[in-house]
């Protein structure tokens, strides 16, 4: 039974042409939420809430794995991506990082085989994870976007490229050098542009004033002021969450943990999910 419903899912899931394609349309107009799963469950559940598309991790993907975020290894990354696309037809958008390569010419390789994974889109950031330069120089972030952009183009998918300026998360709270990097990567051929970190009602304004007609994504990973109809209003086209679900999982896993190492206790499993639920949840894959 459980071969003959996997097989039924798979004639009803629509094919990565239509999603990429229904990806793309999102982007057109409105706001939408783009959550970040980090797993095949975690991706299922949010299909079931409603959600249009969804994008990977790359944080919570690798505490899952028990690494740092940064440390996961290209053909660890690139399973994961095949195993979020096979688990949902939701379009996918893949959190990339720096393209996994030294120079430009492995960023292209690495985003030839991303499109194979099957994922709508990818982003490419212009972070080095070296804390003496966490920033790549922005004529080193362009090379690395044109050649991404160029990868994409010979595919003929229609994969989205989102460029990233990372300024914000790696300690350099720039605006006017992130909005350099943001329009710098926009003319080396990227659809949508994304700034993670800024937070202020002005700087997301100025952001999008810069890049327009472009779409831009707003990272909100903590509590936030704004509603998605007031961050639809100042012009963002869509919103992602990163690793924030994932951490929310880990508070309730390590405060449950903890209560039971330091004090015996078992209340920390008030308010867990009811198992009849997931596996309903789950049963028709």
């Amino acid at each position: 039974m459980a071969s003959v419903l996997h097989s039924r899912f798979q004639e009803m899931t629509p094919s990565i042409q239509s999603r990429r394609d229904a990806f793309a349309a999102l982007h057109r107009s409105g706001c939408f939420v783009l959550p970040n799963p980090w797993d095949a469950g975690s991706a299922r559940y949010l299909e079931s809430l409603g959600f249009k598309a969804l994008a990977t991790t790359s944080s919570g993907y690798a505490w899952s794995q028990g690494r740092a975020d940064g440390s996961v290894p290209r053909e660890v990354v690139l399973s994961h991506l095949r195993t979020i696309v096979e688990a949902t037809p939701l379009p996918v958008n893949a959190d990339f990082e720096a393209g996994y390569a030294k120079d430009a010419a492995g960023v292209a390789q690495s985003v030839r085989m991303a499109i194979d994974t099957g994922v709508a889109a990818l982003s490419i950031e212009d972070s080095t994870y070296d804390d003496r330069k966490p920033l790549r120089d922005i004529d080193d972030g362009v090379k690395r976007m044109r050649a991404a952009r160029t990868a994409i183009d010979e595919s003929r998918t229609g994969t989205l490229l989102v460029g990233r300026a990372e300024n914000f998360l790696v300690g350099h709270p720039d605006l006017d050098d992130t909005i350099r990097r943001l329009k710098a990567y926009s003319e080396a051929g990227a659809d949508c542009l994304y700034a993670p970190g800024i937070r202020t009602r002005e700087q997301i304004a100025a952001v999008v004033a810069a890049v327009a007609p472009k779409p831009v994504n707003l990272l909100i990973g903590s509590t936030s002021e704004f509603t998605l109809k007031e961050v639809e209003a100042m012009g963002v086209r869509r919103v992602s969450v990163g690793g924030a679900l994932a951490r929310c999982a880990w508070a309730g896993f390590m405060r449950a943990a903890r209560t039971i190492a330091s004090d015996g206790r078992f209340d920390g499993f008030a308010g867990a999910a009811s198992g009849k639920e997931l596996n309903e949840l789950f049963a028709d894959r």
